[in-house]
């Protein structure tokens, strides 16, 4: 099998443990067609899994809301039909549980993606991830493609985005706690700690990602997640636990707390496969702060 995962340095790419060509924005420049195009026909891959993309936590889509649209939109349409001229056998891409409707009938499930506004907070990055969907059944219908996709709820793990700016919320909070027992300073969470979020260890994402390479074949999405929540509050308490930080835990009520809950549904992905065993939070944490700590000087921050 010929594999191409685009984003392969990053948190998702960075996880798959097999013998692939992994593309970094050092490698090839997605959102330039035709560097794109060259370099697809150039390797010819057999199957891609399109993982990069302009990514960022709350912060950073209040405040690059432009470029997070048109970077992620350019490099999504640039993927995929280059895929197409390639003659790619099939491609599976990255959305993301933000693209649902801010107003929506809980728990998430696949045929609810279209059905009303995202959240305010992140809307263009929603969109774009939406329009990754709508390419994808598009090309599939005009052409034949066997392009699927996924989405998974808050996905953390080794070679993540630490920055406390632009991560996503688990990384920056194990940043910030790391920051916090150096400089013996309180550990300050953005909010009241009370939104819940569903979290999904990379390495479980990769595993998931192979089967459904393999084995999944349908025009909706399929969700990649535990469907267990967990408050932002309980999840500084763990890695208070495993970073060894003996301070204070203070919100700052002042900051936004962003969309209350998301609850995901994973019945989709159980009927398929029941049987599968997800790493539990803790010691996703646990593993993730150990990687984090030994490589500090080098992760990204």
């Amino acid at each position: 099998m010929k594999l191409l995962i685009t984003g392969g340095s990053g948190l998702v790419g960075s996880a798959f443990n097999i013998n692939a060509t992994k593309w970094s924005s050092k490698d090839v420049n997605l959102i330039n067609f035709d560097k794109t195009l060259q370099a697809m026909i150039n390797l010819m891959p057999e199957y891609v899994i399109h993982t990069a993309g302009k990514i960022g936590g709350l912060l950073g889509n209040m405040n690059h809301k432009g470029q997070f649209f048109y970077e992620n939109i350019t490099i999504n349409t640039n993927v995929l039909e280059a895929a197409r001229v390639a003659k790619v056998e099939k491609v599976l891409s990255f959305l993301s549980t933000c693209i649902f409707p801010d107003n929506i009938k809980y728990p998430l499930t696949e045929d609810q993606i279209h059905n009303g506004e995202p959240h305010n907070s992140n809307y263009p990055y929603a969109y774009a991830k939406r329009m990754l969907d709508v390419q994808s059944r598009a090309y599939r219908e005009q052409y034949g493609c066997n392009y699927v996709c996924v989405i998974p709820t808050n996905i953390y793990g080794p070679n993540d985005n630490f920055n406390l700016e632009s991560g996503h919320v688990l990384p920056s909070l194990i940043h910030k706690c790391y920051l916090a027992k150096q400089n013996n300073e309180d550990f300050v969470i953005w909010g009241s700690g009370k939104p819940l979020r569903e979290f999904i260890y990379s390495k479980d994402i990769a595993q998931l990602s192979l089967w459904a390479l393999e084995n999944y074949d349908e025009d909706e999405p399929i969700i990649f997640s535990t469907s267990e929540e967990i408050s932002i509050g309980d999840v500084a308490q763990i890695i208070a636990k495993h970073m060894n930080f003996k301070g204070n835990i203070v919100f700052d009520k002042s900051k936004p707390d962003g969309q209350f809950r998301k609850p995901s549904s994973n019945k989709k992905l159980m009927k398929y496969i029941p049987k599968y065993k997800f790493t539990t939070l803790e010691d996703g944490i646990q593993e993730t702060i150990e990687w984090f700590c030994e490589n500090y000087p080098n992760v990204r921050k």
